[in-house]
């Protein structure tokens, strides 16, 4: 009953009237299943905030916990490819965080540091949203889906930039567009992260869990942000290539150990 509300809702206000009511279903639970989850965790983020942190000083250690187990059960219910990518996503995301908050001050984490949840977190997310963007599903529908995020990312981004002077932001998801220009095949990915980092730095902030300066890294007094800048998932672009980088990079070095061998093979042969 609620999904065909949400459909008949969807239908009379956006077009997605080429999408048959059977597969707009299907979108709809695999990206509940998939994603949905995502955006409970905007309210998990309360458990790193600084009003609980008033009344519980290891509120910190608690969300750790819990993304640990999170994280582990994602892990272990994906297949071979996506636990490998997700290991990725843990060290570059680490290293992210630690270079854009800890050394360029981008932002900054209620206690100073990284928080163990964040790299977790990251590579749950990029997880997700990649088995989500690939579903037969979703790809029959992709470029109908793709227009209907590029109005809602672009009024979103207009919103922020017109109501809380977030130009930082708004120029971010312009260079989102740019880039995806020439990526047609990444669109549904990016476009979907765009949506659920959205939310999630929305959260953040709000519980004060993390905290973005009033302008661009703080340094930048022409480029007012808000906190947090609507286009922040401009870097999850970093994220992508580099996890698919060491991903491909190590596949071509297993599959040209397996040439050799047949090559041996077959000179013993």
């Amino acid at each position: 009953m609620i999904i065909q509300l949400i459909v008949f809702v969807i239908k009379k206000n956006m077009n997605f009237s080429s999408i048959p009511t059977s597969d707009l279903k299907k979108v709809i639970k695999l990206f509940n299943r998939k994603i949905g989850l995502f955006f409970l965790a905007v309210a998990a983020l309360y458990l790193d905030s600084t009003h609980l942190a008033k009344y519980f000083e290891y509120n910190q250690i608690v969300i750790n916990i819990f993304m640990i187990i999170g994280f582990f059960w994602m892990y272990f219910r994906s297949v071979k490819r996506v636990r490998e990518l997700m290991i990725y996503g843990v060290f570059l995301g680490l290293i992210g965080e630690y270079f854009f908050s800890v050394y360029l001050g981008m932002y900054t984490y209620r206690l100073g540091n990284v928080p163990l949840y964040v790299p977790l977190g990251h590579a749950a997310i990029y997880a997700r949203v990649f088995v989500y963007s690939k579903a037969p599903v979703v790809r029959k529908h992709h470029k109908t889906l793709e227009k209907i995020m590029y109005i809602f990312i672009s009024l979103f981004a207009l919103g922020y930039l017109l109501f809380l002077n977030d130009v930082f932001g708004f120029i971010m998801t312009l260079g989102v567009f740019a880039l995806l220009i020439n990526r047609p095949k990444d669109r549904m990915f990016f476009l979907t992260m765009y949506i659920i980092v959205a939310g999630l730095e929305i959260g953040g902030p709000a519980y004060g869990a993390w905290k973005w300066p009033d302008t661009a890294f703080g340094v930048f007094d022409f480029l007012p942000s808000n906190n947090a800048p609507s286009g922040i998932s401009l870097f999850y672009f970093l994220l992508d290539i580099g996890c698919f980088t060491l991903y491909t990079l190590r596949n071509k070095i297993a599959w040209s150990r397996v040439k050799n061998i047949r090559k041996l093979n077959k000179q013993k042969g």
